[in-house]
């Protein structure tokens, strides 16, 4: 099974669900279309199982990351270095997510999972900004969905855009691994969102 996901990640994050081959998959796992399909149900099935592990995986990781054990402000400065780095060195995770934006969203949908692993990313988010309000560093009123959104914005673009970035201004090319931003300059525009230096 985690043989199988895992091949079928990268088929999927590499040509996306229409051109995703489940014959591929098969032979690259030694396995058969039918075993596939006794385990997923069909191609769109092994899909979902695919998105949702990916999500699994990451928001596994990330609560590893003891936020609750740091002072606010390098509690946030872990999570948004985590994410960066989850993204960067996982480009078939953001291949995947910018697929299913192309479905707009209609394989997650049907997910019994997605919503509960990804409240739990906003639950962590959450306490560490509250946290942060309390003791004074961080301004009140910001929702911890939007700070999520910024950390998701600044990180995804950093790989999905790598390759037209690169063309459009050459001397912005990335090499091995994307960095279209810098990781700290990442890191210095959250920490400017959500703190008291910044009106809107």
């Amino acid at each position: 099974m985690a043989e199988i996901l895992a091949v079928a990640t990268h088929e999927f994050a590499d040509k996306g669900l229409t051109g995703a081959r489940i014959d591929e998959i098969a032979a690259a796992t030694r396995t058969s279309k039918r075993m596939i399909y006794y385990y997923f149900g069909s191609k769109d099935g092994l899909y979902l199982a695919v998105l949702e592990e990916a999500y699994r995986r990451m928001r596994a990781i990330e609560s590893e990351l003891h936020l609750d054990d740091l002072p606010p402000v390098a509690a946030l400065q872990k999570l948004v270095e985590f994410t960066y780095d989850h993204h960067r060195d996982n480009e078939d995770f953001v291949r995947l997510v910018m697929s299913e934006n192309i479905q707009r969203g209609d394989y997650l949908r049907q997910s019994s999972t997605i919503q509960e692993l990804n409240s739990n990313a906003i639950r962590s988010v959450r306490a560490v900004y509250d946290r942060g309000v309390a003791e004074g560093v961080f301004r009140s009123g910001l929702d911890p969905v939007d700070i999520h959104s910024a950390i998701s914005a600044f990180t995804f673009f950093n790989v999905s855009n790598r390759h037209t970035f690169g063309v459009i201004f050459q001397n912005r090319a990335s090499k091995d691994k994307a960095d279209t931003l810098k990781r700290e300059h990442v890191v210095a525009l959250i920490l400017r969102f959500v703190s008291h230096s910044i009106s809107v």
